[in-house]
């Protein structure tokens, strides 16, 4: 099955929050991979990691050794906002600020995220992609308060779906209307089983524009462990995924390569789950 792109999957939004509800599903490689091929696209790009006490995105993207200074330094004061950002020397059109490690999420506040966010888009970035804690309480809410639009990775299996449902439905509340899906981490040979939910039943369910499929891919947790996006790898298979997200993001109209098990599996009374029929 090849179906062509929903008309409208273009995200126009400037400032992107990428969010899943469940950890562990890829959010983060999301953030990276996407950002960097944006990037490559042309446009200048600023990464901003909002999962206060844990940060991982510098580490992602190979940058953890240049943060002198990190988000919650601009909340608070103790520097300026340019003196937070770290360029990418790969490629000169993306950039990084860095989550603090010594904070905890008490330390987010909204009216400075959105501040923080105005003042990066008056700096001339044409996006900005926010990495989401996950989860759904204070720190999904800061980085989410200063979005125009949303990428929502999911999984294939139930608990994460049934966490991005609950997402979806937070994101609509704050009046964020591009909400964009992420398939990430498909394996083919476990949809043919019937082991993995079907991408079909995932749009079903969850009811938003789906603009990627990513395959499950060791090569991914390879160029993470090596802080290199896999995006920035013309070889890379999943890499190659998240450049046609970038792509797709920017208007171009490119199919998708899905796998439609027509055997039932076990997840066929799924919907149920979700309140379908």
């Amino acid at each position: 099955m090849r179906p062509e792109p929903e008309g409208g999957i273009v995200l126009n939004a400037q400032a992107i929050v990428v969010t899943s509800g469940k950890g562990g599903v890829g959010k983060t490689t999301t953030t990276a991979n996407v950002g960097a091929a944006l990037a490559k696209e042309g446009e200048k790009v600023v990464v901003l990691d909002t999962d206060v006490g844990l940060r991982n995105l510098d580490v992602v993207m190979g940058l953890e050794g240049r943060v002198v200074y990190d988000l919650i330094d601009v909340f608070e004061g103790r520097c300026k906002l340019k003196q937070a950002i770290i360029r990418d020397k790969r490629v000169e059109s993306l950039h990084l600020i860095a989550a603090s490690q010594t904070n905890d999420k008490s330390a987010l506040d909204e009216t400075r995220m959105q501040e923080t966010v105005q003042m990066l888009k008056d700096e001339g970035f044409d996006r900005i992609i926010i990495d989401s804690p996950a989860g759904i309480e204070s720190g999904f809410q800061t980085a989410a308060s200063a979005a125009e639009g949303a990428l929502v990775v999911v999984n294939p299996e139930v608990s994460s779906v049934r966490d991005a449902d609950r997402i979806i439905g937070l994101l609509e509340a704050r009046g964020i209307e591009e909400v964009r899906l992420i398939i990430n981490r498909l394996r083919p040979e476990m949809v043919k089983r019937g082991d993995m939910l079907e991408v079909d039943d995932v749009l079903e369910i969850l009811g938003v524009k789906l603009i990627g499929i990513v395959p499950e891919d060791e090569k991914i947790l390879v160029s993470t462990n090596m802080g290199s996006p896999a995006s920035l790898d013309e070889g890379n298979k999943a890499g190659g995924e998240f450049r046609n997200i970038a792509k797709r993001v920017r208007g171009e109209d490119l199919p998708f390569n899905i796998l439609n098990d027509d055997g039932g599996g076990l997840f066929g009374g799924l919907r149920r789950l979700f309140g379908g029929s």
